[in-house]
């Protein structure tokens, strides 16, 4: 069999088993995912599922991201609203939010959860090749969805903000790494029930942490420009 042939049945082999994945976690639900009901779904022995992915979390990583297409889809038009870069970035801060809470465990599966491996060598697999879920988003968009560290995006993206004169450059540091620590808590609150909030409550109550970090890090003379409607004025 020649090399392109091997490559070509083994991506659809791994497609298979991602597919199976779906299924399984649309029937059952993530946490009951298995690799023996991957392999059932797939029509293949669970030893034949392991020639292909070395950890179940992988399986679990690549099919949860089929989950995350409401995301992408409804970022472009979140960010619109926006009239600046930290509005935009806010409302992406809103829309990010909104789906986490609504499905916890798909997104503490791809942003949280210990993969064994470099996160960003799965995320790049996956959109080679799903490279459709891509082909919607604005290019600007899309390299911030590629960039799998949720900091990453954020620094990437704010960088307009400094040419704006909304933000110094030695803050954005801090403003990514402190929102994605906000984010990263209410979710593990949020799923270990640590705290008795509905989606509505621990989404909102997430984006007013998130709005006032932002807010002290916007230059003081420039705080009058932002403003978003997800958070009610005193």
């Amino acid at each position: 069999m020649s090399s392109r042939r091997k490559d070509i049945q083994r991506e659809r082999m791994w497609r298979y088993f991602i597919d199976a994945t779906v299924k399984v976690i649309e029937e059952e639900g993530i946490n009951n995912v298995t690799i023996r009901k991957v392999a059932d779904h797939a029509g293949y022995t669970s030893s034949t599922v392991y020639n292909y992915f070395k950890e179940l979390s992988h399986l679990v990583f690549f099919a949860a991201m089929r989950f995350t297409k409401d995301y992408t889809d409804e970022l472009p038009q979140y960010m619109e609203k926006g009239n600046n870069t930290v509005e935009k970035w806010l409302y992406s801060w809103e829309c990010f939010c909104r789906e986490t809470f609504l499905k916890p465990e798909i997104y503490s599966a791809i942003f949280v959860n210990n993969l064994g491996v470099i996160p960003e060598d799965l995320l790049d697999h996956y959109y080679k090749t799903y490279k459709q879920d891509l082909v919607d988003l604005p290019r600007p968009i899309q390299s911030i969805v590629l960039q799998h560290q949720l900091a990453k995006r954020s620094s990437l993206y704010l960088q307009s903000a400094v040419d704006e004169g909304l933000l110094d450059q030695e803050d954005i540091e801090f403003l990514t790494d402190t929102t994605l620590l906000v984010w990263k808590g209410m979710l593990v609150t949020y799923l270990n029930q640590r705290q008795n909030y509905s989606v509505e409550e621990v989404t909102q109550k997430s984006l007013e942490y998130i709005h006032d970090i932002v807010m002290k890090s916007v230059k003081a003379e420039k705080r009058e420009k932002i403003e978003v409607d997800f958070i009610k004025k005193e």
